[in-house]
């Protein structure tokens, strides 16, 4: 079976890499701008279901993966920063606070009529950092591209001092939860000692 993550981010294919499924990429084209009225949860589910469909009608005999990760404070969803001042501003907002962050995944196969989409929550806690320090972290172009404007695989671990929920899920895919799906789908098995296959159709 043909597998397709639809995503081009890096991180996404690094974690579901660790799946042992062998996979092809294709970057959706899909405009990702909430609703009027639309709340953080519902449109993060709604988007990861549209970049899963904007795939799958062109590879119906594949399963498409698909995934969406927002930062969410008090309501109001924290994108990938314009430029380095409203990654100051992102950062800014955060600290000392909890704020959460949602993905959702989406698991797509039209010809077998899966149709799966699932939503993830973990709070995130930033300890107290001063402006010095969030000028130092937006100096070294981490957060350009990162919703919320952090990385919380990369420099930005050390502002971070509690992490409620999956990790992988802030990192942009809730691979255990996903694992859980695909494992129970038959999409994955497990073989032998430290083996995980992929299902074999002939």
């Amino acid at each position: 079976m043909q597998i397709i993550l639809a995503s081009s981010s890096p991180r996404r294919r690094e974690l579901l890499s660790l799946t042992g499924l062998q996979f092809d990429t294709r970057e959706p084209d899909i405009d990702e701008i909430p609703l009027e009225g639309e709340s953080p949860p519902t449109f993060c589910r709604r988007a990861s279901h549209a970049k899963a469909m904007a795939i799958a009608p062109v590879f119906k005999d594949a399963l498409v993966i698909a995934a969406d990760t927002i930062v969410s404070i008090r309501n109001q969803i924290l994108g990938k920063p314009e430029d380095s001042r409203q990654a100051y501003r992102y950062i800014e907002f955060l600290r000392g606070k909890t704020h959460n962050v949602y993905s959702s995944y989406t698991i797509v196969h039209l010809t077998e009529g899966i149709d799966i989409t699932r939503l993830v929550q973990t709070r995130v806690h930033f300890k107290d950092i001063s402006d010095s320090e969030i000028s130092w972290y937006v100096s070294t172009g981490e957060p350009m591209g990162k919703a919320g404007g952090y990385a919380v695989q990369g420099k930005a671990s050390v502002f971070i001092d509690r992490i409620d929920g999956s990790y992988t899920n802030v990192i942009g895919l809730p691979l255990a939860e996903l694992y859980e799906d695909l494992l129970r789908l038959g999409i994955i098995h497990l073989t032998g000692p430290g083996r995980m296959e992929e299902r074999n159709e002939s």
